[in-house]
């Protein structure tokens, strides 16, 4: 009797020893992935909860900027506009609210919050990385990353993505 009390302690402690290993297997890891029909071509981690895209627009030949919050549930919420031309972000955007000047650290000159009716929240997002736009990839801590020169001109999309690994 007193060793199947024994054995049966043993498998308590093991199985308790198991669950709490399997719950500790250590962090995860966040990154934005950047791929195509050919698979992935940059992974940047993400160690904070934002990251921007900024590009060159067509029409006002300047430089805009989108920027990004994390959702919890992985997905990311247009949260801040930028821009260093006040028409881009009054007439091509269309903001209700009127921009002000950025910071002294900015990238930009202008930001602005975009429409609050029209929430904007993606879990994939496909762009074009064209060497007109110059779509380039900004995470706080990591160096900006140039999309375009990742893909050929015949066909010039990606897709940004987040993944969590551990």
């Amino acid at each position: 009797m007193r060793k199947l009390a024994v054995v049966v302690a043993v498998l308590v402690c093991l199985g308790t020893l198991a669950g709490v290993t399997a719950g500790n297997a250590g962090p995860t890891q966040r990154f934005l992935t950047v791929t195509n029909d050919d698979g992935e071509l940059a992974r940047v981690p993400l160690d904070g909860g934002t990251f921007a895209v900024s590009y060159r627009n067509s029409i006002y030949q300047t430089l805009a900027e989108e920027r990004y919050e994390v959702q919890p549930d992985g997905s990311y919420r247009l949260v801040q506009i930028a821009a260093d031309q006040l028409a881009v972000l009054e007439e091509y955007y269309g903001v209700p609210d009127a921009p002000t000047a950025a910071g002294p650290s900015d990238r930009r000159n202008y930001v602005v919050p975009p429409s609050p009716e029209r929430p904007v929240v993606f879990d994939t997002l496909s762009i074009a990385a064209t060497d007109l736009g110059q779509r380039t990839l900004h995470v706080p801590g990591e160096p900006p990353l140039e999309l375009w020169p990742l893909v050929g001109n015949a066909n010039p999309f990606v897709v940004l993505d987040i993944k969590e690994t551990q």
